[in-house]
């Protein structure tokens, strides 16, 4: 089966591997973990990526789960491969999470809790929580203590937060970047999330001429993304340059990408290829170039360059919206490098479990797909959480803007790109924790 409108993790064109009979697998009589590893084991043979350095065979009672087993037959270029349960890929499929609906980091000062992203459907954005603000307390208990006594271990947020009970609530007390207190009950609660975090634009002034800039926050590649899109792009009337932030954008369905890359760079990319996929030998009927392709997308900016935002975690389709723009328009890379992974998998089935094992490769028009070590950033800035989305003390929008007038690096960015230690091992990236939000409560 070709996969014509492209996807990463592909959630509409799903094949299942059931503990049924198939033309191509053998059969077993239940779903044990034995049978399931073996059945894994026969997936991998067929469509891995990788498939030829795979061993000749293995023992399926070695491995205690699945999961296991995949982690244990991973290719050494192979940091994402991974399982998740059916229910959980539903509620990614869905944006459907559950908590109050923030996801944060334990503060320099190691006294609060610094909010990175708030979901606009949580009971923590009903209440007034925003991307800056710092929880400093949860119920009666600070936050400074109650890090003191979890220092060195794998800290349970649970502890503090609450159960992962449908209605449980707590009365937290946060303070927001202008010093102000505010107190609110959050609730916990199933959420849908929003994948466009904010959409604004911004003037500049470039070459002694005001100018318009679109800034997106973009926070995953999701189906239901293509109509937000939509819904942001509507803001953006006659703008001159855009900073596309994907600082947080582990990646997701690859047409989704086609038509935010569309959308983006409009008439510079008609009728050109968009990506090209390669398959392992086996499955090399599968290998096809796609088209850009507006989708469902409405307006197109028409854009001659882009700036991106990255950290470590802009990951996949954020990746391959970099590398797919860029033979044909100007795109510099703000941040970070990248994480590495310019390669996909088509989610399968096996028993209970949902297999996100990788299965292609991905290049430009250009030919260029060979990142495994991330896309460098062109002005290397470190991120920190200074305000809300599009404040401009912001280190990584402040140098995308001053990149924008100045058409160069500031210099600070060529100080802290000197500071760098140059080839650091690229570590192992949970895209599956980035997917579901772990780092969410």
């Amino acid at each position: 089966m070709k996969i014509s409108h492209g996807l990463l993790f592909a959630l509409s064109t799903m094949l299942l591997v059931s503990c049924s009979d198939g033309d191509d697998q053998p059969t077993y009589e239940s779903c044990s973990i034995p049978d399931t590893n073996n059945k894994l084991f026969s997936l991998l043979q067929d469509k891995y990526f990788w498939n030829e350095e795979l061993p000749a065979k293995i023992n399926p009672e070695a491995y205690e789960s699945i999961g296991h087993a995949l982690y244990n037959l991973r290719n050494e270029k192979d940091r994402f491969s991974f399982t998740m349960t059916r229910e959980e890929y539903d509620d990614y499929a869905n944006s459907v999470f559950f908590g109050y609906g923030f996801g944060h980091q334990v503060n320099s000062a190691g006294d609060g809790l610094t909010i990175r992203y708030v979901f606009e459907d949580g009971s923590a954005a009903k209440n007034g929580l925003r991307r800056g603000d710092v929880i400093t307390k949860v119920g009666d208990v600070l936050v400074s203590d109650f890090i003191q006594q979890n220092t060195g271990t794998s800290v349970d947020w649970t502890v503090l937060f609450g159960p992962n009970v449908e209605g449980h609530y707590v009365d937290v007390t946060f303070k927001k970047p202008t010093g102000e207190v505010s107190v609110a009950t959050f609730t916990k609660g199933s959420i849908v999330a929003n994948t466009v975090m904010a959409a604004e634009t911004k003037s500049l002034t470039i070459n002694g001429q005001d100018k318009t800039v679109a800034y997106m926050v973009f926070d995953s590649f999701k189906e239901s993304s293509q109509t937000e899109f939509n819904t942001a792009f509507e803001q953006f009337d006659n703008v001159d340059e855009m900073i596309l932030d994907l600082r947080y954008n582990s990646g997701g369905v690859i047409s989704t990408a086609n038509q935010l890359s569309t959308q983006i760079a409009g008439r510079n990319v008609d009728d050109e290829i968009f990506v090209s996929y390669k398959y392992n030998q086996k499955q090399s009927d599968n290998n096809e170039d796609i088209l850009f392709t507006l989708g469902k997308g409405i307006k197109q900016l028409d854009l001659d360059r882009l700036v991106v935002l990255t950290t470590e975690t802009s990951c996949s389709a954020s990746e391959l919206v970099i590398n797919a723009l860029s033979p044909f328009i100007d795109v510099t890379v703000v941040g970070d490098t990248t994480c590495g992974k310019p390669i996909g998998m088509r989610p399968e089935e096996v028993c209970e479990h949902v297999v996100f094992a990788i299965n292609f490769q991905t290049h430009n028009a250009a030919g260029f797909g060979d990142y495994f070590d991330g896309l460098p950033a062109d002005c290397a800035v470190a991120e920190n959480v200074t305000g809300d989305w599009g404040d401009e003390n912001d280190p990584l929008l402040a140098e995308g803007l001053s990149y924008l007038a100045n058409n160069q690096c500031s210099s600070q960015s060529v100080a802290y790109s000197k500071s760098l230690t140059k080839n650091k091992k690229r570590k192992d990236v949970s895209v599956k924790e980035m997917m579901l939000h772990k780092d969410m409560l």
